[in-house]
């Protein structure tokens, strides 16, 4: 069974004027469906506006569909019973990590949504443990939050949903307000996560980079599914991603601008090593 399903959502923002009236109707997801099985990487991208937090929102049950129907591990996020229980099967990471640590000390800050679970005070120290070394922060477990780095703040934020043990994390730009070295640490961590602990993930993001070690991508545009499926088979379509106001790593726009210039190397290349050997093969051929 599906641990994420939407079903002809759509999703309005509603502007009104100081006496309740309605000014304008904004439609920020409009009529998308898509499944996400348990264990995938999945990532959804698109440009500023495109809709991709807000439908991330739903996964959560921050938003609710204004149409359709979304589900959290078969239950209906439109449930107000199942609430809390949805709010434990999917996590959420936001893009500010100072806006979800709260505590003076890393461990206090992981073990504080498993407290608040009721979860049994030894089990809560075995979670922070687990949960941080998940992550490779263990040995900040006694330093205060705000002598981190922005990149380690963001791996404690994971840490602290992973203590509650969900079974999907959502990862909302994640990495925005990062510098490169911040953003392969927390890439670095969801990966490690989803290949060793299985946990589901779902990436927001608009930096391409991030997407080349998911399972499948939704590229939205104007609310819409634009394009979907593997990494490669969306990096093979340069002009498309382009035509949407999507960046193209620079080593698939190199290898597409080779590819049009006449060398035979094959679409969607993700990866400096996919190059070089490509070219390796080409000029080992000539000889």
């Amino acid at each position: 069974m599906e641990i994420i399903k939407t079903e002809n959502l759509v999703f309005d923002y509603i502007r009104r004027d100081e006496e309740g009236n309605v000014e304008g109707i904004t439609t920020a997801v409009d009529n998308v469906n898509l499944e996400v099985m348990p264990g995938d990487f999945i990532a959804v991208l698109g440009h500023n506006g495109s809709g991709k937090s807000t439908l991330a929102k739903h996964f959560n049950a921050i938003l609710m569909p204004t149409e359709g129907t979304v589900w959290v591990d078969g239950m209906d996020t439109g449930d107000a019973d199942r609430l809390w229980e949805i709010r434990q099967r999917a996590g959420m990471v936001f893009q500010n990590p100072d806006n979800q640590i709260i505590g003076q000390v890393v461990e206090e800050d992981v073990g504080f949504g498993p407290e608040n679970m009721g979860v049994p005070t030894k089990e809560i120290w075995e979670r922070v443990e687990e949960s941080l070394r998940a992550v490779g922060m263990y040995e900040f477990r006694k330093y205060a939050p705000n002598k981190l780095s922005g990149g380690q703040k963001q791996r404690v934020s994971i840490a602290g949903v992973l203590a509650m043990h969900p079974k999907c994390i959502v990862l909302d730009e994640p990495t925005a307000m990062l510098d490169p070295g911040g953003r392969r640490e927390v890439i670095r961590s969801v990966r490690a996560l989803n290949d060793v602990e299985r946990v589901t993930v779902i990436l927001i993001t608009h930096y391409m980079e991030e997407i080349v070690y998911a399972d499948k991508v939704f590229v939205m545009d104007g609310g819409r599914i634009a394009m979907q499926g593997t990494p490669r088979e969306i990096f093979s379509q340069v002009e498309k991603l382009q035509e949407l106001r999507l960046d193209v790593p620079k080593v698939t726009l190199l290898s597409h601008e080779l590819r049009k210039s006449g060398l035979p190397l094959p679409p969607g290349i993700l990866t400096v090593k996919e190059l070089v050997d490509a070219l390796g093969a080409l000029y080992s051929g000539r000889k």
